[in-house]
């Protein structure tokens, strides 16, 4: 599917977590994780009020000055434009991807998340005012309490195959998985806690990476 804006590399896709980062910040913990090989950041923060996000994914943002990794805002397509960001993920409860593609306009980035082939196949009117779909959970995760039921590598499989969009994989993938994810044809694969929670994001973030290049290669 083509699009007037440009294709990001989605392969390690950080979803941030506040209170996971804890002291050390999401700002910090953005800046160690995108020196280690993260290609994309998504600013998320359900708990924080209009005034608070902004100012985070501000600060975000200018962790992010110069690296090339876009950053997109979790839900709040309407604040993109005050924080700087280059997109914005929404989900099925959110607003809808019409709304939301024209608070972005047409040079900004738009994610949807899918749990299935049946919500693939309900996007496909949306054509290109989408960019790419977060497909999961694949495993359960703790960090989105009331979840959907987790879909699995075969349900997972079966997402990438009838997407005219790049997929990208989330839900309980850590370093141990993300070979398994990559094996099924997804763009990316994102993580949360994976990274946040890590007592050493860097480091965490270079195992993910190894891992994920490994499989690249072991698949050629």
């Amino acid at each position: 599917m083509t699009s007037v804006r440009p294709a990001p590399d989605y392969s390690l896709y950080l979803v941030t977590d506040t209170g996971m980062c804890g002291e050390r910040g999401v700002p910090k913990t953005v800046a160690a994780a995108v020196r280690a090989g993260v290609t994309m950041v998504q600013l998320r923060d359900p708990d924080a009020g209009d005034r608070e996000l902004v100012a985070l994914g501000r600060a975000v943002r200018d962790v992010l000055a110069g690296t090339g990794v876009p950053l997109l805002v979790n839900d709040r397509a309407d604040l993109v434009g005050e924080i700087g960001a280059d997109g914005a993920h929404i989900g099925q409860g959110d607003m809808s991807v019409p709304r939301a593609r024209a608070l972005l306009g047409e040079t900004r980035l738009l994610g949807l998340s899918v749990h299935d082939v049946g919500q693939v196949e309900a996007a496909r009117e949306y054509g290109e005012a989408l960019d790419y779909l977060g497909v999961g959970p694949v495993w359960a995760t703790s960090t989105k309490p009331g979840h959907a039921p987790p879909g699995g590598p075969g349900r997972l499989r079966d997402v990438v195959a009838a997407s005219p969009w790049p997929c990208v994989a989330i839900g309980g993938i850590d370093a141990g998985r993300i070979a398994e994810v990559r094996a099924t044809g997804v763009a990316g694969a994102a993580v949360v806690s994976a990274i946040c929670a890590a007592d050493e994001p860097a480091a965490a973030t270079r195992e993910l990476r190894d891992r994920w290049d490994a499989a690249r290669e072991g698949a050629s």
